[in-house]
Order: structure tokens, then C-alpha cells, then sequence
């Protein structure tokens, strides 16, 4: 048997408050029935492209029912192992062609956003090595785009390059933002920065413990300063906010953490 939260978080906090499908070492279903009735949202992570391991047609009609029962929504983390902006072409069809096929999947539903990965790599800053990659990037994006979907559901993640870079896709493409506070930290970008010029445009932020050597921890392993910065931000959000680990433990220290020192800011 597995531990449940010891409390529900819906609708404590002016944002929707949600986890991922992998607190428990189970299948996805399980995951919701457990999580369902403490928090707004789930994010069902699909991390890879491999079909069986992607959520059965099934699964997704019990994740649905579990949805309305709870009143529950969903926001989808694309896979990782996928790029529309590799060298070669067969990868970036590849790329297109999983994306849809996950869509279509889970558009039942009816997600909040589409988290998206635009993978660089190691990071350098070679001039044209990043022009042919924004290329690429944006050609595969403008086919996506033409599969009908509403563009605005999916969110580029912000990853370890400055989110710059992908403006113009942002723009021209009009996308959303996903903002990962913790890859900001991990990566020394500047998250107040990066809110202040994304904010009406990002739909989800992933939050979790980070510092310069690892992210994806407890909540508590953020400093003093960063976590001034990052509450100061979520008083101005309305959106998702994810706690982004992958247990129980760390959730449900996360999720205490939060609630603590929410009340603590709001004095």
C-alpha cells in the first residue's frame, strides 16, 4: 500500500498546484488514483517515444473518467528523446510525427499544454552551429503547425541556452512558455528576467529544488534568495505551477515546504 498525502492542496494557492505521474513506482492510472484527490493537475510525463510504453487507449479513457471524478486536469510532458531541431532530417520527421501521434493520443484529455523540449545539446556558442539549428528548429515547427492544433497549448521549456534563442518561434508561432525555474538555477540564468519578459506568455512552471550542481530535489534545497525571487513571481502567476519530482518523499516535503512558507511571505 502505498502512502497517500497527508492533506489536499486544491485550490490553496491562486495557481493550479500539481505533480508528475511519477511519484509512485506504478502505472499511470495508479499514480492519478492516488494523487487525484489532493491536487488541481497532473503531469502525465511521457518521456519516451517508444509506443509501448506510451499510455494504452484504455488507460487514457480511465485516466479521463479519474479527470472528471476528481476534478482533475492534465498537462502532457512530450517525450525527451525526440529533436526538431537535429542535423538530420529523418530525426526531425521523426520528431514531428511522435508529437502528433501524442497529441492525438491524449487530446481526450483535453490538456492544459503540451510541455516541448527544443533540445541544443552541449552548449557552445558557435555562430552558425546555432543559426542552422534555429533553422531546423523552425522548419519542423511550421509543419507541426500544420496538423490544426491550437498553437498556444504547446510550451517550450526553458532548458539550459538563454530561451532567447527560440523568440522568434515563440513569436512567429505564437507559442506558449513552460518556465522551469529549476533548469534557470541549474543552468545561473535569471529567472526574474526571464518571468518578467515571458510572463503573459508562459502557461506552466515547473518548480523544484535546485542549485548549481543538481535540480529535481525537495523544494527546501533552494537557497534563501532564489526562493524570495521565486514566490515573488508566483504571487503574480495564475497558471500551473508543477512540482517536478519524481516521489512521494519529495513531494510531500515539497508540498509542505510551500504551503509554510507561502503563509509565512503573506504576512
Amino acid at each position: 500500500m502505498y502512502p497517500a498525502l497527508p492533506k489536499s492542496y486544491k485550490g490553496i494557492f491562486p495557481f493550479k498546484i500539481g505533480t508528475t505521474s511519477f511519484i509512485y513506482p506504478d502505472s499511470y492510472v495508479q499514480n492519478v488514483k492516488m494523487l487525484a484527490p489532493y491536487l488541481d493537475e497532473i503531469e502525465m510525463i511521457l518521456f519516451e517515444s517508444t509506443p509501448n510504453v506510451l499510455p494504452s487507449n484504455h488507460e487514457i479513457k480511465e485516466l479521463s473518467s479519474l479527470a472528471n471524478e476528481y476534478d482533475l486536469s492534465y498537462n502532457i510532458h512530450l517525450p525527451l528523446d525526440i529533436s526538431l531541431g537535429a542535423p538530420d532530417s529523418s530525426i526531425r520527421h521523426f520528431a514531428i510525427e511522435t508529437i502528433k501521434q501524442v497529441m492525438d493520443l491524449t487530446a481526450s484529455l483535453s490538456p492544459t499544454t503540451y510541455t516541448l523540449h527544443l533540445p541544443y545539446g552541449e552548449i557552445d556558442f558557435e555562430n552558425e552551429r546555432i543559426k542552422r539549428w534555429k533553422e531546423h528548429t523552425y522548419h519542423s515547427m511550421d509543419t507541426l503547425c500544420t496538423f490544426g492544433f491550437n498553437s498556444r497549448t504547446i510550451s517550450i521549456e526553458t532548458l539550459n541556452y538563454p530561451i532567447e534563442w527560440v523568440e522568434e518561434i515563440l513569436i512567429d508561432f505564437n507559442l506558449s512558455v513552460c518556465m522551469d525555474l529549476g533548469h534557470l538555477i541549474l543552468y545561473g540564468l535569471d529567472m526574474k528576467d526571464v518571468f518578467d519578459r515571458y510572463k503573459n506568455r508562459t502557461s506552466i512552471i515547473h518548480l523544484h529544488g535546485a542549485n548549481e550542481s543538481q535540480d529535481h530535489q525537495p523544494l527546501e534545497l533552494l537557497s534563501k534568495s532564489n526562493l524570495k525571487t521565486i514566490l515573488k513571481m508566483l504571487k503574480r502567476f495564475k497558471g500551473i505551477v508543477s512540482i517536478e519530482v519524481f516521489s512521494y518523499d519529495h513531494l510531500n516535503a515539497s508540498l509542505r515546504y510551500l504551503e509554510s512558507v507561502w503563509k509565512m511571505h503573506e504576512v
